[in-house]
């Protein structure tokens, strides 16, 4: 038996933007992430290895704010961040501050595997790349027009935004996978590229083990996507796990009250995909949507952006 479920970030396009080809788009990416980590899992494979290959789908996709599709810092360059923890050794990796490594996430995986640490940032994380031979691309690669004109637009007025489009809509498009394997593991994996015009380093929650990213073999497997600053505050990943393991809730009830409850009362917008130990698969969220998708052993196979 395997389960794995995928997102695409939290908020989402208004459904009266959002034409047939661009939600068939987003669909499309979502699917083609979610086979990645189901090839694996189905031959047998680990969660981690699965989990780290759906990201890497979204990495290499421009419609996610992630790897290639990442937004613009302050100065106009990128700074991207990303993490994985696997629940049966409860070892973890993550990164943060990376420009023109083209999937943060595979480098996540070498700081757990081939490190000393848990999180490595900016030029150190730079040259550890560097040292384990991950693959480098200029900045033409990262570039996306859409992506520039939201940073122009948020430089101009002077403000740090998520990913918002002209129209307004918000949109936390970090990326992130969550898996069981047929040996029992769960493992979890978030990358993003933070917000549009961010100054003096600003990091979220995404590389922060228990904040962004969770796992424990003893409960669930945790990625979020939202404000980060809240999901910091509020130690969500984490906190899910505590209320299963602690207070004996559901993953379903557990998630329910960490979204709907404690990160709405502090102002807290976003989303979460998570699987517990028996495969049960949640993935709730207080925006308007979240571009999400999972898969069970079984075949079936749920991808949605709406409620």
């Amino acid at each position: 038996m395997f389960t794995i479920a995928v997102h695409g970030g939290a908020g989402t396009i208004p459904r009266d933007q959002m034409d047939c080809s661009k939600q068939a788009a987003y669909e499309g990416a979502l699917r083609d992430a979610l086979q990645a980590g189901i090839d694996i899992l189905k031959a047998g494979g680990s969660s981690c290895d699965a989990v780290v290959a759906s990201v890497t789908v979204l990495e290499d996709c421009p419609l996610f704010n992630a790897g290639k599709g990442s937004v613009f810092n302050h100065e106009g360059k990128h700074e991207m961040d990303a993490s994985l923890m696997r629940g049966d050794t409860i070892d973890a990796g993550a990164v943060s501050g990376l420009s023109q490594v083209r999937n943060p996430v595979q480098l996540a995986k070498l700081v757990m595997e081939k490190s000393e640490h848990v999180l490595l940032q900016g030029e150190g994380a730079q040259q550890f790349a560097k040292e384990m031979g991950q693959p480098f691309e200029p900045d033409a690669y990262f570039f996306d027009a859409f992506r520039y004109q939201q940073y122009q637009e948020a430089l101009a007025a002077g403000r740090i935004q998520l990913d918002h489009t002209p129209a307004g809509d918000r949109k936390f498009s970090t990326v992130g996978a969550v898996a069981l394997d047929s040996s029992g593991t769960l493992s979890a994996a978030t990358s993003t590229g933070g917000m549009t015009n961010k100054k003096f380093g600003r990091v979220g929650d995404t590389p922060i083990i228990g904040a962004g990213t969770y796992a424990n073999n003893q409960t669930c497997a945790v990625s979020c996507t939202g404000h980060g600053e809240l999901f910091i505050r509020q130690v969500v990943a984490h906190q899910i796990h505590c209320l299963m393991l602690y207070k004996n809730l559901t993953l379903h009830e557990a998630c329910r009250q960490v979204v709907m409850d404690d990160l709405v009362r502090i102002g807290g917008e976003g989303g979460l995909v998570a699987v517990d130990a028996l495969g049960n698969i949640a993935m709730p969220f207080n925006s308007e949507g979240m571009y999400r998708a999972s898969a069970h052993s079984n075949g079936q196979v749920y991808v949605g952006i709406y409620r």
